[in-house]
């Protein structure tokens, strides 16, 4: 479970705490779509690792002066082009090998 970095193992306060930010700020990175934190049973947010490495990345950048929405469709974007890098060089990867 907790090598899993999707795996939903930090609260809200947790998460907030770690970060250095506010529960609030985790909430509206929520509200622009950037993280969807799992619900638990009762309804409270839970954070993988890899949703705090986003909320962390979003934090330097409203630190650094981007709005708060613009820092979340940049970091969007940058995510679904490494995705889909990810996915070329596996395809490329496949095509060499039945090539050969």
């Amino acid at each position: 479970m907790f090598g899993d970095e999707n795996y939903p193992a930090y609260t809200i306060g947790q998460a907030a705490e770690l970060l250095g930010t506010t529960q609030d700020f985790l909430r509206r990175l929520d509200e622009a779509r950037l993280i969807n934190p799992h619900r638990s049973t009762g309804g409270h947010r839970r954070y993988s690792r890899y949703q705090l490495r986003l909320a962390a990345r979003a934090r330097e950048m409203v630190d650094q002066g981007t709005a708060l929405e613009a820092a979340c469709r940049i970091i969007i974007l940058e995510d679904q082009l490494e995705e889909a890098l990810r996915q070329n060089q596996n395809q490329q990867h496949g095509t060499r090998h039945t090539d050969g």
